[in-house]
């Protein structure tokens, strides 16, 4: 093969390829902190925040499938504690830290647990999931 139908080659292959590159979709997202601040970048968020997709081309807001966001640690031990809270079963307590429990939690302990793990439900699990 000659070095001028190599390049042919070369730059055929080249131009070929340029548009599927260029129709790849790029993701772009926007979150606001909790000052306040919107941010953009090409990196997701943590779960904590709401995304939305937007396009890139027109700064519109992209259509998007909905998807499930990932439950954090911190939503599924409050939910896990929550369950296990509002069932009555007897919880042990540790007061030394032994490892073992030395007491039951009383009523208003209990209560004051249950109320607790309900507002970390609600700080850190997915709106809409309860």
């Amino acid at each position: 093969m000659t070095l001028a139908r190599f390049l042919v080659l070369s730059v055929l292959a080249a131009a070929l390829a340029a548009p599927a590159t260029a129709q790849q979709q790029q993701r772009v997202y926007q979150w606001k902190d909790a000052s306040g601040v919107t941010h953009y970048t090409d990196t997701p968020p943590s779960s904590a925040h709401q995304t939305r997709d937007i396009d890139v081309r027109t700064g519109t807001t992209a259509p998007s499938e909905p998807k499930q966001a990932a439950e954090s640690e911190q939503c599924t031990n409050a939910r896990a504690n929550l369950k296990r809270l509002q069932s009555g079963e007897p919880i042990g307590y540790d007061s030394n830290g032994d490892g073992k429990p030395d007491r039951n939690l009383s009523a208003d302990e209990r209560k004051a647990q249950t109320e607790l793990n309900a507002a970390a439900v609600k700080a850190f699990c997915p709106p809409g999931k309860s």
